[in-house]
């Protein structure tokens, strides 16, 4: 067994191109510049700094107002007891699938012409996702929802947006399976209007957020709110993670709110998304990814469990930062991966990693660094293993680094270069030694965090070991879960 201080990863960082990743909002400044947000904003007795209380919700819709208001140029609102989201956390799942969309690990679509399409499942009154992807990157989304209240806001909030409606449609996920007379009426707003929040707040009185019992049919997922003939690039859901209401009340530091709608469904998180998996294998042709957030590490492992199951061809996780409160990221395709990709457009990082879970019990962190010690050997990398903290230091010579680049090369039909962070054309010049280290991490068992570390971080060599690392991890999945699953 590990000790705890080996077993204990670094703690995730906020998404390397969230706008917020060195710079944190200035409450100060957004202080002093909307007189709305001024009353909720005073100085930490710790710090010194500007803050605000976060259990007023009051003060958490007002920020989240006045970020998107100044950083994004979005007009947006919520009545009182909608989920009202955190802007950085939102912002980071956005990037994180604009990342799983440039790594070309799944070819795009034939009919996309560059375009990006996204589907938001349970957009909510907020809409914030399809509403950051189209203000940060001109993404296009279809944004479902169930209630009267969030599909009345979700839209008034697209409208309010001129320059963003175009590229965002609400719509009944009930229009599947209801009636006529059961379908949601919405009033048209017009799009030159923008949402003031005193109003705003006056007209949400009116409305009520909890439907009589039975105005509904069971609202499907994807299947059937997707129509046929539509393709898209990914769906993403921030699902209800909840089985009961007063488990979702029992964390008293924050106040994002969350209507039952919202908060809870039967079996919780795990059901939802088990739903979501259900519906991608009926429309595992019109989705390059599926994706989801997840609250529970225990779900995120039984869920990965489930995709290998149902035959995703690709899983994907990773973990989102959002305060003190743990996220997970969940994203898998049933389309083939590309083949003989080398990763020449994965961002270079000096950094990496990926987990393998779903283990059998005699799959252990050192059968995995035996393995990742063979992979690199068989490339001709020398390397020298540590198995007392678990790790391998791993050096690839400039003979076998050149080999690689050219293999590269001629795999993808590109330039060498492009796997090298400098873009540098000029072959003849001399390449670095390729030095890094690969280090394991039992999470729980059955699940291991597997981290790759450049140990000399100016190499424009960064490309090339980003390219190693993916192949690591697809050589590992292939040979250990597929072992577990098959027993």
């Amino acid at each position: 067994m590990l000790s705890k201080k080996r077993r204990r990863a670094e703690s995730p960082a906020i998404h390397p191109r969230n706008r917020y990743s060195e710079k944190p909002p200035d409450f100060g400044l957004l202080a002093s510049l909307y007189p709305s947000f001024r009353p909720f904003v005073f100085s930490s007795s710790r710090s010194g700094r500007p803050t605000i209380e976060w259990t007023d919700s009051n003060a958490t819709r007002e920020l989240t107002r006045v970020l998107l208001l100044h950083d994004h140029g979005v007009h947006w609102w919520i009545p009182d007891g909608q989920l009202c989201p955190t802007v950085p956390n939102r912002s980071n799942y956005i990037h994180w699938i604009e990342d799983l969309l440039s790594s070309k690990l799944i070819p795009a679509r034939n009919d996309s012409d560059g375009k990006v399409r996204g589907f938001d499942i349970g957009t909510g009154a907020n809409c914030i996702y399809p509403l950051l992807g189209a203000s940060l990157l001109g993404w296009s989304f279809v944004g479902s929802d169930v209630t009267d209240v969030a599909l009345e806001w979700a839209r008034k909030n697209v409208e309010s947006n001129p320059h963003l409606s175009e590229l965002i449609e609400i719509r009944n996920a009930n229009d599947a399976l209801c009636s006529d007379d059961k379908k949601p009426t919405s009033e048209k707003f017009d799009s030159e209007v923008t949402i003031d929040p005193t109003a705003a707040a006056e007209e949400a009185e009116s409305l009520d957020p909890n439907p009589t019992e039975g105005d509904f049919c069971e609202p499907p997922i994807l299947v059937g709110v997707v129509k046929d003939g539509e393709n898209f690039d990914f769906c993403m859901c921030n699902p209800p993670f909840f089985e009961s209401i007063e488990e979702a009340g029992l964390n008293p530091k924050t106040a994002c709110g969350g209507t039952a709608e919202e908060m809870v469904c039967p079996g919780g998180e795990r059901a939802f998304i088990t739903h979501i998996i259900e519906d991608s294998v009926s429309l595992k042709h019109s989705f390059r990814w599926f994706t989801s957030m997840v609250g529970r590490k225990a779900n995120l492992k039984f869920l990965v469990s489930k995709l290998h199951e149902v035959g995703a061809s690709i899983v994907k996780t990773t973990e989102f930062v959002q305060g003190r409160t743990a996220r997970w990221g969940l994203a898998w395709s049933f389309l083939p991966p590309s083949k003989k990709f080398i990763a020449a457009n994965i961002p270079t990082k000096n950094h990496l990693s990926f987990m393998l879970e779903g283990l059998q019990r005699q799959f252990g962190a050192f059968q995995i660094l035996k393995s990742v010690e063979s992979f690199f050997q068989a490339i001709g990398a020398f390397c020298k293993s540590d198995f007392s903290s678990f790790c391998v230091n791993i050096m690839i010579s400039n003979r076998h680094t050149g080999v690689i680049l050219k293999d590269c090369s001629d795999n993808v039909g590109g330039s060498v270069a492009s796997l090298t962070s400098n873009g540098s054309n000029n072959l003849q010049c001399p390449l670095n030694e390729l030095s890094f280290r690969v280090s394991v991490f039992e999470q729980i068992p059955g699940t291991l965090l597997v981290k790759g570390l450049m140990l000399h971080k100016e190499s424009p060599l960064s490309g090339v070991f980003s390219s190693l690392f993916w192949q690591l991890e697809e050589a590992l999945k292939k040979e250990f879960l597929n072992k577990s699953h098959a027993r």
